[in-house]
């Protein structure tokens, strides 16, 4: 029987929490993120309002239940990093896989795009584009993927490298084989595993982005919740309801740290693989 790692234990448990936060607590009967009851401002944790209704998290400053809202603003945040992610994983391992392949003057010009890419601050560009083309979760989605590519091309690339030399490569070309048929049945069946390791580390990253472009207010736009909205807004709070500020905090911990002890579970049995 296989033993279970630190990082697999303590991203299983980080992630059911996020779970069943994101999963479960929009199933229940009082979930309600929107409804505004001015008489129930501000209420503490386990606050009840004038008509009886008992808040488990309390409410924020237009009396909103603030349980429900962390639970939203969690699927969207999820929602915009998994889109993030696929938009990125296609992007880079596409461009990395034909720099690799290819080499030469096309090697050159995607490489060259990717350093001129990391040459500038990410949030700055972020930033400079969400303020042109507005903010919205679908932009966001493709813009944070588009700023996201070069890792997975990068990783893609080095795998490239090194497998287009091999023999069962060097076999189909001389057989024939197109440069489209290597890379689709040979080399990216070989580069995916790997983009499980870049992927989960990515994601934790793109919610961090997500929510300081929300925090700036340039992310998700209301009426929907966003964590890093909610910190912004609570931060005017933090000496009469502290956990407005400090709960979407959490909540933005244990969903990120939860992908990182993945990201580190998906790199130790990697590594167990290729030593084996």
């Amino acid at each position: 029987m296989a033993r279970i790692s630190f990082s697999q234990a303590t991203a299983g448990a980080l992630l059911l929490v996020m779970a069943i936060l994101v999963i479960l607590i929009p199933l229940l009967p009082g979930y309600d993120p929107y409804t505004q009851d001015l008489g129930a401002t501000l209420l503490p944790m386990g606050g009840t309002s004038f008509d009886g209704k008992t808040f488990l998290l309390g409410t924020d400053t237009l009396g909103r239940d603030l349980l429900s809202r962390l639970a939203l603003a969690g699927e969207v945040s999820t929602l915009i990093g998994l889109g993030a992610v696929a938009v990125s994983l296609v992007m880079g391992v596409t461009l990395g896989l034909i720099a690799g392949y290819f080499r030469g003057p096309v090697e050159a010009v995607i490489m060259g795009l990717a350093d001129l890419q990391l040459s500038i601050p990410r949030v700055l560009l972020l930033i400079a584009v969400t303020a042109i083309v507005g903010p919205s979760v679908f932009n966001l989605a493709i813009l944070l993927g588009l700023t996201s590519w070069v890792a997975y091309g990068r990783v893609a690339r080095g795998m490239t490298l090194s497998l287009r030399e091999r023999e069962f490569i060097l076999s189909a070309r001389v057989q024939g084989a197109s440069a489209t048929w290597n890379i689709r049945q040979h080399l990216l069946p070989n580069v995916l595993p790997q983009m499980l390791i870049v992927g989960s580390y990515e994601f934790g990253m793109i919610i961090v982005l997500e929510a300081s472009l929300s925090y700036l207010g340039l992310g998700v736009q209301p009426p929907l919740p966003s964590w890093g909205m909610m910190v912004s807004e609570g931060q005017n709070y933090l000496s009469l309801a502290p956990h407005l500020a400090m709960l979407p905090s959490i909540a933005l911990f244990i969903l990120v740290a939860g992908f990182q002890f993945l990201s580190q579970a998906f790199t130790k049995e990697n590594d167990l693989e290729m030593v084996s």
